[in-house]
């Protein structure tokens, strides 16, 4: 049983995105737009592309602006230039950042990242400084009610590397990356329904955060991840339900 949940930050992060689905859904694309550009265009032979189309689908946009923004990167044209780069930096109280953007032109997301931190008391860190401290996971969550015996019954057959079961009742699953999509597959075919599935960049030791603290690291990666090149942000923060409850 832990007090310390993931899906606690991750329904945070989604309320505040929700509240901009304009912005959500130019990322939704571009992210749709490098997976398949970095692999082939067709779902069905991409796992990347399959999962970003999910995501997609999840956020309600129309099939149609998905189809576009495969085709287009199929033909050659808008997209073309889109590049993924992940910037490594420090924020206040030691927290590690790992900042994922998919930009057309680094010289202009570069400058805009590094503004943002300085305001922040952050900066960047130099390449490999903070990466080793995160392990790409996949991140099957379901929320308080769903059956604990059955998931954690399919998890473990299915092969899952942990599962952890929160204060608030949420239930995380946690794979390697490669055997994320299988175990998710797993749990489509089952039919249970999870709040989120994901592959996050969780790291080996987190900084535990009071309220006052996690308030500004919060309010450091909402500024990030409203520049329009940002796709993600991770920490190698830990912020208690408890906390949680009180910054709602």
């Amino acid at each position: 049983m832990s007090g310390h949940s993931k899906w606690s930050t991750i329904k945070h992060k989604k309320a505040k995105t929700d509240q901009q689905r304009g912005k959500v859904f130019s990322k939704l694309v571009r992210e749709i737009m490098i997976a398949a550009k970095s692999g082939d265009p067709d779902p069905d032979n991409n796992a990347r592309l399959r999962l970003a189309v999910q995501k997609a689908k999840e956020a309600n946009m129309p099939n149609d602006n998905i189809k576009r923004a495969i085709q287009k990167v199929a033909a050659g044209g808008e997209g073309a230039d889109l590049e993924e780069i992940t910037y490594e930096a420090y924020a206040l109280y030691g927290v590690a950042l790992l900042i994922e953007v998919v930009t057309d032109n680094k010289n202009r997301t570069l400058p805009n990242i590094k503004n943002i931190l300085a305001k922040a008391g952050g900066s960047l860190a130099t390449k490999g400084a903070v990466s080793y401290l995160f392990e790409k996971k996949g991140l099957i969550v379901f929320e308080s009610g769903a059956s604990e015996d059955l998931i954690m019954e399919i998890a473990t057959e299915a092969g899952a590397e942990d599962i952890d079961i929160n204060e608030d009742g949420s239930i995380e699953v946690k794979t390697e990356s490669a055997d994320f999509e299988q175990i998710k597959k797993v749990f489509d075919e089952k039919d249970l329904k999870y709040a989120e599935a994901s592959l996050e960049m969780i790291a080996q030791n987190e900084i535990s955060l009071d309220a006052e603290k996690a308030r500004k690291i919060f309010n450091l990666i909402e500024k990030l991840e409203d520049d329009d090149d940002v796709q993600e942000v991770f920490g190698n923060y830990d912020v208690s339900a408890e906390v949680m409850k009180e910054l709602a």
